[in-house]
């Protein structure tokens, strides 16, 4: 099903859809740094607490609004005429990738309320790893979308 009038909107939707998935990705990159520096300060320690309002703000204020604006722009995208190649697999891998991302955005969400309860049980380690794993999921992401192999 497409949408036929959004084929006149095509490149204000396109230039929306990659402004709200840099901001979204910007967060995505700087939420698990935080919580890598969070695992190095004291529970309840001022710090703890200024990560905690610096994590809340961040979350909130960027990375929430800018994933719905991505999704909703991505699906506008989706239903404009002639964009996609139904035939061609790179749109689902992208899905999928999306999808994983995310799953990922789900999961900083939660790992943002147990630092906000004093619960962390996770290592610095564990977030530096966890810090890549965005820097992945969007090289497959952009891959698929340029190059659609």
């Amino acid at each position: 099903m497409t949408i036929p009038f959004l084929a006149t909107f095509y490149l204000w939707i396109k230039a929306l859809h990659v402004i709200s998935m840099v901001a979204w990705m910007a967060g995505m990159f700087y939420l698990p740094r935080l919580f890598v520096y969070h695992c190095e300060v004291q529970r309840g320690s001022a710090e703890s607490e200024r990560f905690k309002v610096m994590e809340h703000r961040l979350l909130k204020q960027i990375i929430n609004p800018a994933m719905v604006a991505t999704w909703i722009f991505g699906i506008l995208l989706v239903l404009t005429p002639g964009i996609i190649d139904w035939s061609a697999p790179w749109w689902l891998i992208k899905l999928a990738a999306v999808l994983l991302m995310s799953g990922f955005h789900g999961a900083i969400s939660k790992w943002r309320r147990l630092f906000l309860e004093d619960r962390n049980t996770k290592t610095h380690r564990f977030y530096r790893f966890a810090n890549e794993v965005p820097t992945v999921l969007m090289i497959v992401i952009v891959i698929m979308v340029i190059v659609r192999p």
